[in-house]
């Protein structure tokens, strides 16, 4: 078995460095957040394009309001408000399959579509599997947004205005999108997370590093929430509002059986 090593980052007596590069003498002060975060994860220098997209993707995925995320930041912060990174941690754990972290879902389609050799009928085929067993297409449609995500066709607008990507994802999450058109019989928007899915494909991030880009924004989401939660608290509200609305029904007794209270 070989000696595990990292490429990541290395201490000293005098200093400290990331990657190839002097944390103190190259990076403070002369690179930005965004630079050196993309560097450390990707392993080379992040380009001018890489930026823009990745900045927009972050900004895009940092706030949607009240979601199980911030909820769950906000109540876990009220009970235990000396543990702000417990109350971040818990807001993360809600980034997954079904909010927020869906873009990794989606990307596994959009490659399968890239490696295919006929790409029209795979995006049947995908489509048509999806809508004959009733599971949710990653990436298509929203239910507050309609008839489209207005942080989708914004993305989608700045990756094709960039002409150092080469457009490869974007024609396929539209391949895909068309299709899902045509078989629905009406229109389902692409979504942000469907849209982020095929701008961070286009920067050759891997699938599987997708939802970091996720939790990386965000947890900067959440300190906020943390941050309004301070001075204007909304922890108990969510309690007592789900204590009063959610009645207790007794054991053996159905919902249809509910007194109103």
């Amino acid at each position: 078995m070989n000696r595990p090593v990292t490429h990541l980052c290395a201490h000293h007596l005098e200093g400290m460095s990331y990657r190839d590069a002097d944390l103190v003498e190259d990076l403070i002060g002369k690179k930005t957040f965004s630079e050196v975060m993309f560097s450390q994860i990707m392993g080379r220098d992040a380009r001018p394009v890489d930026l823009r997209i990745v900045d927009a993707v972050l900004i895009t995925l940092m706030e949607h309001g009240l979601t199980p995320s911030a909820i769950a930041t906000r109540v876990v912060y009220m009970s235990a408000p000396e543990n702000l990174q417990g109350a971040v941690a818990a807001g993360l754990m809600a980034v997954g399959s079904s909010f927020v972290g869906t873009m990794e879902n989606c990307s596994v389609l959009l490659d399968r579509i890239l490696k295919a050799d006929d790409a029209e009928a795979l995006a049947r085929e995908i489509v048509q599997a999806h809508r004959d067993t009733k599971k949710p297409l990653p990436g298509f449609g929203h239910h507050l947004h309609k008839p489209d995500d207005p942080r989708a066709l914004k993305l989608l607008a700045l990756a094709k205005a960039e002409p150092d990507l080469q457009g490869k994802w974007v024609a396929a999450l539209e391949l895909l999108a068309r299709t899902v058109d045509e078989i629905y019989g009406r229109h389902i928007t692409i979504n942000a997370t469907g849209a982020v899915a095929a701008l961070l494909g286009e920067l050759g991030i891997p699938t599987q590093l997708m939802r970091g880009f996720a939790v990386i924004s965000r947890a900067a989401g959440l300190v906020s929430h943390i941050a309004e939660e301070q001075q204007d608290p909304a922890g108990r509200f969510i309690w007592e509002t789900i204590d009063r609305e959610i009645p207790y029904v007794g054991a053996g007794k159905s919902a249809h059986h509910q007194t109103e209270r």
